[in-house]
């Protein structure tokens, strides 16, 4: 799919990987049309920088968890652009226990319900509402943008920073990528990122990560095969890859961690053997 002339939803579209996300996005000629909710000041810098770029892109505010706020959001969206094209369904909101602690603590009361309504549950509303414009657009693409927790869990050094509702609720967002590419086709493909330690999320750039100790920063770089986190350069460019390269690719879960998954366990030299 070229991006020129296309029109792109793009979720947490302020900030970190949604913002990279955006940037590529409009530096390829697509008009944006960008959910804002919270973080009033990078709302604004936002709607500075790309305003200058002219394009008509659009800022909405909505509470994506609010069903009737995502229908109000797509439908000012259809009448001002006709339909959708490129849908990033990048929402999460997770606390790191090294920050919160234990769910049983005052004052994480309702913290576990709003890890599930921000990472899982506001994805199905906001790509169940933005179906029938995706479909309109006649060729489309949805790309999830999901996290390793789903399949690390509250285990090893990263067990201080993947809570356990964050956890499950983003081993849902997978069925749910399978489930909709099965909706979509052939029109609509929908893929799925998985990101490891990234930067602006659960790294360097995160109050979380500024939470751990110097050996238990180490212990999860270590852990990471390459030896590092990822940047938000990285994950805008491999969400690019899934618009506009991989035509042939849908309901697939893109792995981009590093390798983290991998991390933790070595290769033994090959024993001589008894025979």
């Amino acid at each position: 799919m070229k991006i020129k002339g296309k029109i792109a939803l793009v979720a947490g579209g302020t900030r970190g990987i949604g913002l990279a996300i955006a940037r590529r996005l409009a530096a390829g000629g697509a008009r944006l049309i960008i959910p804002t909710y919270d973080w009033p000041q990078d709302v604004q810098a936002v709607q500075e920088e790309f305003s200058r770029h002219g394009a008509g892109h659009l800022f909405l505010k909505t509470d994506l968890r609010v069903p009737r706020e995502v229908a109000r959001l797509v439908e000012t969206a259809g009448k001002a652009c006709g339909c959708i094209h490129i849908l990033i369904n990048n929402i999460e909101r997770g606390g790191m226990p090294i920050v919160h602690g234990s769910y049983d603590r005052p004052v994480n009361d309702g913290q576990w319900q709003l890890e599930m309504d921000t990472t899982l549950l506001a994805k199905r509303h906001l790509f169940e509402h933005c179906l029938p414009l995706l479909r309109k657009a006649g060729e489309a693409a949805v790309v999830n943008i999901s996290s390793i927790a789903a399949v690390v869990g509250r285990a090893g050094p990263a067990g201080l920073i993947f809570s356990d509702g964050y956890s499950a609720a983003n081993r849902g967002v997978s069925s749910l990528t399978a489930t909709w590419a099965r909706i979509g086709a052939p029109g609509i493909r929908v893929n799925e990122i998985m990101l490891g330690l990234f930067d602006t999320r659960h790294g360097k750039k995160t109050r979380g990560w500024n939470s751990l100790d110097k050996q238990q920063r180490q212990a999860l770089i270590e852990h990471t095969l390459l030896g590092r986190t990822g940047t938000p350069a990285e994950a805008a460019r491999a969400a690019l890859f899934l618009i506009q390269d991989a035509d042939y690719m849908t309901g697939s879960v893109l792995l981009l961690d590093g390798g983290y998954v991998l991390g933790g366990e070595t290769v033994p030299p090959m024993p001589p053997g008894e025979i």
